[in-house]
């Protein structure tokens, strides 16, 4: 009798694994599929980042990205300089130029139509930053803003393409203070 006893034991363990299949099909696919969620992730994560460059300005002299020229007067100190500072960060030499405008209307869109003052223009290695020193002079008296442009040379192209990054600087000219 005792192992009649056991044997039934073994088949209702059988059978509630049987009726249990389904529960342990379903919790073994979630876990599955959470784990290729993770290594998809990690693997992504660890592509290297896309390339980019960037441009931003700096005050003159001290190089700090604070206290700009905010207002300038006629025939006392309508003339300035910024730093103009661009990294490379696209893997590979890239030749760039920024151009300098000076428009007295809202900025419609960019890039910005507008005549061109100054234009500066350097090869630069990747991982390269390059500064220059931008001069600029407004002898009429209104409110201005001051665009420095950034534009690459695309290979491809075989032509200067807008790159999207940009600075810009308002400046309020007055007659006196």
């Amino acid at each position: 009798m005792k192992i009649h006893s056991e044997t039934n034991r073994k088949l209702d363990k059988i059978q509630n694994l049987i009726n249990n299949k389904g529960y342990t099909i379903a919790v073994a696919l979630a876990l599955i599929f959470v784990s290729s969620l993770f290594i998809g992730y990690y693997l992504i994560s660890r592509l290297p980042p896309e390339g980019y460059t960037t441009i931003y300005m700096l005050n003159y002299p001290e190089k700090k990205a604070s206290d700009y020229p905010e207002l300038l007067i006629i025939n006392e100190n309508n003339t300035f300089n910024v730093w103009i500072a661009v990294e490379n960060h696209m893997g590979t030499k890239q030749s760039c130029e920024v151009l300098q405008k000076v428009i007295a209307d809202t900025i419609p869109s960019f890039p910005v139509e507008a005549n061109v003052k100054s234009r500066y223009a350097r090869a630069i290695e990747n991982g390269e930053t390059w500064e220059t020193l931008a001069t600029v002079s407004i002898n009429e008296v209104g409110n201005y803003y001051v665009i420095f442009e950034l534009w690459i040379y695309d290979d491809m192209a075989e032509e200067l393409q807008f790159s999207y990054n940009y600075c810009v600087l308002p400046i309020e000219v007055a007659d006196q203070l």
